[in-house]
């Protein structure tokens, strides 16, 4: 499963980049001035990095979660185990 997270997150993140690239691509290629084509690359340079940073925030947190679940799912397994076998002994 954590494959297929890894995977889901490259599909996403190769989204992301293609769409900027298109997007820069357009705004070259659209009748408009070459200061205003600049300051639209610029905007849309900052929001790309914005939502970078932010999709960034939350894996960071995603796994941060994920990696205290596991450790209670460990430590509570270890209870259990350390219990049954003190009952069987």
């Amino acid at each position: 499963m954590a494959e297929n997270n890894g995977a889901t997150g490259a599909v996403v993140g190769a989204f992301v980049i293609g769409a900027v690239a298109g997007a820069a691509v357009a705004l070259l290629f659209a009748p408009a001035t070459g200061e205003e084509t600049r300051r639209k690359l610029g905007q849309k340079a900052r929001e790309g990095k914005e939502k970078a940073a932010a999709f960034a925030r939350d894996g960071r947190d995603f796994v941060q979660r994920q990696r205290e679940n596991l450790g209670a799912a460990v430590e509570r397994g270890r209870e259990v185990y350390d219990q049954v076998r003190k009952e069987t002994v």
